[in-house]
């Protein structure tokens, strides 16, 4: 039950607009690599001032997560430079335990799962220069498979900005 009520918080946190509040975009469309637990490629583009679509294609226990998110952006500390991002989304996965012991998995084997994401985080756009740096925290729910909460997802994006 303390699963069910945390991801109602994220759902619910991600779902909130904050409409006064107006975010201003020094890029379009950034490319970057993300570290973290699921370490990979994140592809960001805006599609409105504030809402911006990210792909994140991440490698994890000799596998491959996509994951989908829908994000708003706001700006935070007076400064147009540090932005408030969070949102929601999915995730398809496939991973190989090839051997390695793993404590949710009761099987060594090939696991392919889908789920729903969270995502919250800051970003900071460096002014003079095409780079943004976004550090964020994105939970997942399983629904497919391994149906359980992952909250170990915490991340460090470096992009390469587009106008």
């Amino acid at each position: 039950m303390k699963v069910v009520k945390c991801l109602s918080l994220v759902v619910l946190i991600c779902f909130m607009g904050f409409s006064d509040l107006s975010a201003q975009r020094d890029y379009k469309t950034a490319i970057g690599f993300r570290a973290g637990p699921m370490a990979g490629l994140s592809l960001k583009h805006f599609i409105s001032e504030s809402k911006a679509l990210e792909i994140i294609v991440s490698s994890r226990w000799s596998g491959t997560l996509f994951q989908g998110l829908y994000e708003i952006h706001q700006d935070v500390f007076n400064d147009s430079n540090f932005n408030l991002f969070y949102g929601a989304g999915a995730h398809l996965g496939y991973w190989d335990l090839n051997g390695h012991i793993h404590p949710w998995y009761e099987n060594d084997g090939t696991y392919t799962a889908f789920g729903i994401d969270g995502i919250l985080g800051l970003e900071h756009v460096i002014k003079d220069a095409p780079i943004s740096v976004s550090v964020d925290w994105k939970p997942m729910f399983n629904v497919i498979n391994y149906t359980g909460f992952w909250m170990d997802d915490i991340g460090l994006t470096i992009r390469f900005n587009f106008r």
